[in-house]
């Protein structure tokens, strides 16, 4: 989603977000010129698109597919490098919660039915 790069327009839609209930689970944010990029992945697929029509905002939305990785050098290239050899590319990963010992990520991808056997820890 694009927002204009300006104080208090992610605070503007974490506001709105949250009056509804919607808790965001991971989230990216980054800005290049006047343009915020926004990213992130909800809890409420519903009232998050809810939301978003309500505030005139347009935005893509992705499938996400979840995986646990063991949180160990050279971990994420196996599972990137299985991906990239199916040919499945991964349009977003996002780190939603480490215990420790295993990395929780949820990524979009181009075909998640081919890219969700790989995934498996």
């Amino acid at each position: 989603m694009h927002l204009a790069n300006k104080p208090g327009q992610l605070a503007t839609l974490a506001r709105k977000l949250g009056d509804a209930g919607v808790n965001i689970e991971a989230l990216a944010a980054f800005a290049t010129g006047e343009e915020g990029i926004v990213r992130f992945v909800s809890d409420d697929e519903a009232s998050t698109r809810r939301v978003l029509g309500e505030a005139g905002l347009e935005y893509d939305e992705h499938r996400v597919i979840s995986t646990r990785i063991h949180n160990r050098p050279g971990a994420l290239a196996n599972v990137t490098e299985s991906l990239a050899g199916t040919g499945v590319n991964i349009d977003a990963l996002y780190l939603l919660r480490t215990n420790g010992d295993d990395l929780q990520f949820a990524l979009a991808v181009n075909d998640p039915d081919i890219a969700a056997p790989h995934l498996a820890v």
